[in-house]
């Protein structure tokens, strides 16, 4: 579901055409959007505090074939978004699970490991070593 949900728009999308499936289904929670707060650790592991409020749009639905629920919950305003990832959710419980892993979540995963490591890429490219230099009248 993470990798559902941090996956951009568009990389889902395709991936979701290329499956080639269309099942139906049936709400139990139509696509709603709303703002969840988002907490942060003073220091990373500090006293946890309210870092601000970030917009989710989520839903669920049920297949109407087997009856497999769905959830998902995603960042933005997209409701198509949370759609295919509560699509994926859904079909990842059934017999189509090992074409859904195939044809999406791997890429998607590839494609975020991908822009993962472009960014400590680029992070290390800015990356400054200290030393010290010791002087010859600082030796006891």
């Amino acid at each position: 579901m993470g990798l559902l949900a941090r996956s951009g728009i568009e990389a889902l999308r395709d991936a979701w055409g290329a499956l080639n499936l269309s099942p139906e289904f049936e709400w139990l929670r139509a696509p709603e959007t709303g703002a969840v707060m988002v907490r942060g650790r003073a220091g990373g592991s500090g006293k946890p505090f309210n870092l601000g409020e970030m917009t989710v749009t989520r839903c669920a639905l049920r297949l109407l074939d087997d009856g497999v629920i769905g959830h998902a919950y995603v960042q933005g305003r997209d409701r198509s978004h949370a759609e295919r990832a509560a699509l994926a959710d859904a079909l990842l419980q059934t017999r189509h699970a090992e074409v859904v892993q195939r044809i999406v979540i791997a890429p998607l995963a590839e494609q975020l490991a991908a822009a993962r490591a472009e960014q400590q890429d680029k992070a290390a490219a800015t990356r400054v070593d200290f030393f010290t230099l010791v002087r010859g009248e600082d030796q006891p």
